[in-house]
């Protein structure tokens, strides 16, 4: 069988040089093309040499279209309006495009489920096999736990650049706990506490996030009863983990019908 074509958009971001590397490490994958945006000063680079593994003849361009034609796949970690936009250029090419791309809105993901009519998408607040394991431990906790006994709390820290908050990766925590107890999360999440809130609403589920440094990563659920507490842990010491799930995540969907799955699906945990 062949190597499977892929594309990487944003490419010459952090996690953009990550997927290059990845991919050039990975049996089966192969970078066709890759993209960043209009303007950028990397326009024109070799993406091997920017990804740090020497040259490889992929200059890096700004016009998806004629990559995706050409292409079996697209990895996104970009913003929620580019892979929106992206989404709709997968469904045309009928293609495989796998995001990891955080903080979108409802509207958003109801654009990318539309586009994944005709596009076979893989989309995860994080793409680590780690984080999806610890996402199905969680449901399966929070259905065992009794929410009148167990309290679920969320904490997350990330690098000072982040951008949005909750991160993607404790929202998917959040619904795996929410599926678990057979609620809805907006109705039932605590974001912030200031001043006097009062006594904790029985079966609340509670964020709390933190920022600074380089952290990469670091998620705890925590379960608190009377007289015990459970905690579930993930830590992130590096950005690979999320390139490694991402490619993985497009050699599983390449050759599946149209459709939007998630990584648990990939995992077989769906």
């Amino acid at each position: 069988m062949s190597a499977m074509n892929l594309v990487v958009v944003g490419a010459a971001g952090r996690m953009g040089r990550t997927l290059i590397r990845t991919i050039a490490e990975t049996p089966g994958a192969h970078l066709s093309a890759a993209i960043e945006r209009a303007g950028s000063p990397d326009l024109g680079k070799d993406a091997g040499e920017l990804a740090g593994i020497g040259a490889n003849g992929i200059l890096i361009g700004d016009d998806p279209l004629p990559a995706f034609a050409k292409a079996d796949g697209v990895l996104d970690f970009t913003t929620p309006s580019s892979s929106v936009e992206f989404s709709g250029y997968a469904a045309q090419a009928r293609i495989v495009h796998v995001i990891g791309t955080t903080g979108c809105s409802a509207e958003d993901d109801a654009r990318i489920a539309a586009a994944a009519r005709h596009a076979t998408i893989v989309k995860s607040g994080n793409m680590s096999l780690g984080v999806n394991l610890l996402a199905a431990l969680v449901e399966q906790a929070a259905r065992a736990l009794p929410a009148e006994d167990f309290d679920i709390e969320i904490l997350e820290m990330h690098h000072r650049h982040k951008v949005d908050a909750p991160s993607g990766t404790a929202l998917l925590l959040g619904q795996a706990a929410a599926g678990g107890r057979e609620i809805d999360l907006d109705a039932n999440s605590v974001r912030v506490r200031d001043g006097h809130t009062g006594a904790r609403e029985t079966g609340a589920i509670g964020f709390a996030t933190l920022r600074g440094g380089s952290v990469v990563g670091e998620h705890s659920v925590i379960l608190a009863g009377a007289g015990e507490r459970i905690t579930l842990a993930h830590q992130a010491d590096e950005r690979a983990i999320f390139a490694r799930g991402a490619v993985k995540a497009a050699l599983w969907a390449n050759g599946r019908k149209p459709g939007l799955y998630s990584m648990r699906d990939v995992l077989g945990l769906g």
